[in-house]
């Protein structure tokens, strides 16, 4: 069976695990994260980089950070995966859906300026599959009625819209380092904060509320509690098996984009046939090949094609059900306007195996195997 996903593995992550074993420090915020946060700043022109337990985690310190207050309200996408709505319902705020467009399956940003009432306070974008949302957009939205930009960009790393590394745009940035990103520590993200005036109480909610960051720099003589927070630090042992990665980063990259490429070649005659639609990547954004995805006719098609696939010894895999026809989504949240494209295109959407180093056969069984279903 070919996996829909392996975690990636360069070869130096093991030495890395071991010297940090060695160096009788293995809880956070040690040498190894230090040179992730360093890479992240350096690499991605953030403002200061903050390693987390997960992507989910470093959404819950951005929304921690935007200070939100009972019946405060929250735009974004029903698209997405659970964890960018729930952040904000513990953060507090109610949350508005609204429609995506059907191009890139991210949130389109037509609908955003309608959904805005005087209860809203932050967009939350979300840029799925690594492929930038519409940013100047939203930006001149935001900045015109005086909301906060949440990138959710779990899925982001290395992607770039107008040049700029998705994640450095908004007020804040939230990337994932879950076994499934190009980049991996197993379970682990990162919170990117754009505005310095956040980073100092951002340091004090990812240590349980302290200020043990300063203590330890010397700008204060003890540490104590002095806000809410909570234990955001990977370990040690996570970092190192990541900073193995970020540090061949380009490999990843290219080796990835090489796959996303050959599937690009192979499935566009199906694609001009109008049996499928395959990604569409904006003039304006440089995606990371996080996934490839095909569009087939409609839910009951994509059923067939995965029961298909699977009897061919290819793991495919639908994504998101949109959150705001499940209960929760209900419950927390309204879907502002027209639910035009999210339910439809979320039910056409099928993912293809896309890991590091797929061999070639493998790519090639999968293409040949897509292509005998539709013939």
């Amino acid at each position: 069976m070919i996996s829909f996903n392996v975690p990636p593995v360069v070869g130096d992550e093991l030495a890395y695990i071991q010297q940090a074993i060695a160096d009788h420090k293995i809880s956070g915020d040690g040498a190894f994260t230090k040179k992730c946060h360093a890479w992240l700043e350096e690499q991605c022109g953030a403002g200061k980089a903050l390693l987390t337990t997960s992507g989910t985690s470093a959404l819950d310190m951005a929304m921690l950070l935007c200070d939100f207050h009972e019946g405060d309200e929250v735009i974004l996408p029903s698209y997405t995966f659970s964890s960018t709505a729930t952040s904000a319902v513990l953060s507090g705020a109610r949350l508005v859906f609204v429609d995506i467009r059907p191009d890139t399956m991210n949130m389109d940003e037509k609908k955003i300026e309608e959904a805005i009432t005087e209860k809203t306070k932050a967009v939350i974008v979300v840029h799925y599959a690594g492929v930038a949302c519409e940013m100047g957009t939203i930006m001149a939205i935001a900045e015109k009625h005086h909301l906060k930009v949440i990138e959710d960009a779990a899925q982001g790393v290395m992607s770039t819209y107008r040049g700029k590394y998705l994640g450095t745009i908004g007020d804040f940035g939230c990337y994932s380092f879950h076994e499934t990103k190009n980049y991996s520590m197993g379970e682990g993200g990162a919170l990117i904060i754009n505005r310095p005036e956040y980073v100092e109480r951002a340091e004090i909610l990812r240590e349980k509320g302290t200020n043990r960051s300063k203590f330890f720099r010397g700008q204060v003589d003890k540490y104590t509690w002095v806000d809410i927070g909570d234990s955001y630090l990977p370990s040690e042992l996570n970092a190192a098996y990541l900073l193995a990665q970020l540090q061949r980063a380009q490999e990843i990259y290219d080796d990835r984009m090489g796959t996303w490429q050959k599937y690009w070649e192979a499935f566009r005659p199906l694609a001009e046939q109008g049996k499928v639609e395959i990604p569409v990547i904006p003039s304006d954004c440089r995606h990371n090949a996080h996934m490839f995805y095909l569009k087939l006719a409609d839910l009951e098609e994509r059923t067939r094609f995965i029961e298909y696939m699977k009897g061919q010894g290819v793991q495919c895999v639908f994504h998101y059900i949109p959150l705001h026809s499940s209960p929760a989504g209900k419950k927390y949240g309204r879907f502002h306007g027209e639910d035009v494209h999210t339910t439809k295109e979320s039910e056409r959407l099928v993912r293809l195996p896309m890991y590091y180093h797929m061999e070639q056969k493998d790519i090639d069984h999968v293409t040949e195997k897509v292509k005998e279903f539709f013939q």
